[in-house]
């Protein structure tokens, strides 16, 4: 394996991470209510703490892409 092909495994999983991230971020912002009484039916929680765990976890997520996806993917490019 070689690092083009490297580079362009790790464009495909930042492009689709950052789809999922998007999705998932759209769906909370247009569809909040929707969301919130779903997850009330399984879990007694505040809405505050639904908002908050949901930005927590997003913030997360955006992290967890930039750190695995799009700095070894410019590291790759510099490199290569």
């Amino acid at each position: 394996m070689n690092i083009d092909v490297i580079r362009s495994v790790l464009l495909w999983c930042l492009i689709i991470n950052m789809g999922i991230f998007l999705y998932w971020f759209a769906f909370f912002a247009l569809a909040h209510d929707l969301l919130y009484r779903i997850h009330s039916k399984w879990f007694k929680i505040p809405v505050e703490k639904f908002d908050a765990t949901h930005y927590a976890m997003m913030g997360i997520f955006k992290i967890v892409i930039i750190v695995f996806n799009l700095v070894p993917y410019i590291a790759l490019c510099i490199v290569g």
